[in-house]
Formats: C-alpha cells, sequence, structure tokens
C-alpha cells in the first residue's frame, strides 16, 4: 500500500478513537465509531486477497449494525429523557440495546462469529490493530455508561465469553484464530468487572492490549501464522521464541508473570461483591483457554522437529520494531511485583 495512504488511514484511526473517548454527546461518539470503521476497511483488504475482502465485508456489515444501534439507543434515551450527554443513559431499554451493540463491536458472545474471521483475513499488523485499539472506544462507551447497565445480562455475557473463547480456541491450529479466541475470553473477564469496578476494566485492558502486541509484533517477526510453522520457527531467533513462550504464559494469566495481575484483582473484587461462584465459574474456564496458550507455548519452544530445518539465523532484524518488541515484551513478562505501583496510578 502507498505509505502516504497508510498514514492518512493511520491517523484516521488515532482521530477516530479520540473522538469516541473525549466526547460527551452521543453523536461525537457516533462518528469516531464510524471514522474508526471506515479507516480500518482498506488495511484489512489491502492484499486484494478474497480471504481479505471477505473479512472487510464481514467487519463493514457487523460494525454498521452496530453503529446504527448505538445511535438507535442514544436516540430512544434522548426521546425519554431529552438527555444526549453519554454519562445520562438511564432508560432501561436504551441500556439494553446499548449492551447488545457494544457486544457486537467488540465481538462477545453471541456476536462474537465475525471477529475469528476477520482476523484471520486481515495481515498479522491489522490483525493487531483489530485486538488493541479498536477494542477502545467501545471499552470507552461502556466505561462512561457503566453505572446504568444490567448488571444480569453483562454477567451472563461475560461467562459465555469466557467459556466459548476458551472452548472454540482449543481445535484451532492458525494462529490469528487461536489469538481471536483468545481476544474473546479475555473480553469476558473484562465485562463481567466494568459495573463494579471500571477501572479495573481500563487496567485489563491495558495489559491485554500490551501482551497481545508483543505477540503479534513477535510473529510478524518471525513471519509465522500456523503452527505448523511455528514448530520450524525457532531456528530463525531463537531468544525471541523463548521470550514468546513467556509472553504466552502470562496472556494465559500464570503467576508470577504480569497477566496473572488482572485475573487476581477481578476475582478479588468479584468475591467483595459477593459473587463468589461466577468468580469459581469463569476461573475454571479461564483454564480452557490455558489449555490452548500451553499447546502454543509447547510448539514455540519445546517441539523439536524430526526433520533439520533450512532457515537461516537472521542476522539483519528491523531495529525499532526490535526496540518496540523487547520493551513490550519485558514489561509483559515482569510487571507483577510493581503491581502496588500500578494500583495508585490507575
Amino acid at each position: 500500500m502507498n505509505p502516504q495512504a497508510n498514514l492518512i488511514f493511520i491517523i484516521s484511526l488515532l482521530l477516530g478513537t479520540t473522538i469516541t473517548i473525549s466526547s460527551n454527546h452521543w453523536i461525537m461518539a457516533w462518528t469516531g465509531l464510524e471514522i474508526n470503521t471506515l479507516a480500518i476497511l482498506p488495511l484489512i483488504s489491502k492484499s486484494h486477497h478474497p480471504r481479505a475482502i471477505e473479512a472487510a465485508t464481514k467487519y463493514f456489515l457487523t460494525q454498521s449494525a452496530a453503529s446504527a444501534l448505538v445511535l438507535f439507543s442514544s436516540m430512544t434515551n434522548a426521546w425519554h429523557t431529552g438527555q444526549w450527554d453519554i454519562t445520562q443513559l438511564t432508560h432501561p431499554t436504551s441500556s439494553l440495546i446499548l449492551t447488545s451493540a457494544i457486544a457486537m463491536k467488540l465481538g462477545l458472545v453471541p456476536f462474537h462469529f465475525w471477529f475469528p474471521e476477520v482476523l484471520q483475513g486481515s495481515p498479522l499488523t491489522t490483525g493487531l490493530l483489530l485486538s488493541t485499539i479498536m477494542k477502545l472506544p467501545p471499552i470507552a462507551l461502556l466505561y462512561m455508561t457503566s453505572h446504568s447497565l444490567n448488571p444480569t445480562l453483562l454477567t451472563t455475557l461475560a461467562i459465555l465469553s469466557t467459556a466459548l473463547g476458551g472452548w472454540m480456541g482449543l481445535n484451532q491450529t492458525q494462529i490469528r484464530k487461536v489469538l481471536a479466541f483468545s481476544s474473546i475470553s479475555h473480553l469476558g473477564w473484562m465485562a463481567i468487572i466494568i459495573i463494579y469496578n471500571p477501572k479495573l476494566t481500563l487496567l485489563n485492558f491495558y495489559l491485554y492490549a500490551m501482551m497481545t502486541a508483543t505477540i503479534f509484533l513477535t510473529l510478524n517477526t518471525i513471519k509465522v501464522l500456523k503452527l505448523s510453522t511455528l514448530m520450524t520457527a525457532w531456528t530463525k531467533i531463537p531468544s525471541l521464541n523463548a521470550m514468546l513462550l513467556l509472553t504466552l504464559l502470562s496472556l494465559a494469566g500464570l503467576p508470577p508473570l504480569t497477566g496473572f495481575l488482572p485475573k487476581w484483582l477481578i476475582i478479588q473484587e468479584l468475591t467483595k461483591q459477593d459473587m463468589a461462584p461466577a468468580a469459581t465459574l469463569i476461573s475454571l474456564l479461564s483454564l480452557l483457554g490455558l489449555f490452548f496458550y500451553l499447546r502454543l507455548a509447547y510448539c514455540t519452544t519445546i517441539t523439536l522437529p524430526p526433520h533439520t530445518t533450512n532457515h537461516m539465523k537472521q542476522w539483519r532484524t528491523n531495529k525499532s520494531t526490535s526496540i518496540m518488541i523487547a520493551i513490550l515484551t519485558t514489561m509483559s513478562v515482569l510487571l507483577l511485583p510493581i503491581s502496588p505501583m500500578i494500583l495508585t496510578i490507575v
């Protein structure tokens, strides 16, 4: 793609995200979401492969339906209360429609079907944007309206997302689909706590985005898309593969890595809210996700294929990307000891 066009799309993405996050009025928030959708479409379909075009079409249809529902929800609320302010969403029907719209935008169960397909049809760098920065505006809207959302509905969506995200990721051989189901599972953890402690949802999202960015950038560096190629890729950059193992385990939420922090805090908060059964259930369901992370980690470093590989070690890598991966990997693995400081910042 033309670098200038690429730059315009990236700036539009940042602009759309900023408009949605900083707006108080529903129409401005909706405008930001629309700018975001239109800016990511060329990035999904830039390879001109039929699968990429299909992914872009699916993404456009689901996101436009979700945007229409956001607009419908805000108009219903304005009709009944006379308020266009995002934080003043008080009408129960409006909050119900908004929850469905945001679930569709994020890819929460039962509106999750588009996400693995779109991620599978996108390049790794676009997949990174879809999994991280594109999730921020809908989560910001949930954060701003968290006081008026329905707890039972969100808890149900969250537990279903964690269950299906873990269960459907078990049998995948394409790494992008595994990461898509992993994203659905993590969104379940964010959705269950947003009513009780919205800041904890944001902390979970930031740490998830950091770990996912590390994994996508690493896979992009070693040029791996399938489990079978992951098995033979360790000879390219062995040290990077070793760090990929630790990042995957961190994303799974194993102590003493960074990914354990949000899970630990969410379980603690749910227990405080007398939701011990929900906390137990979501913890058990996250074991499904742990299985496929371990499978990926096993393929990354522990499997030695029976035949010799023809790969040469890379003696020249992109320096700026390497520095970014080094910083992100260190943070993805070693932030747990400074968790008290992180909590004071959040």
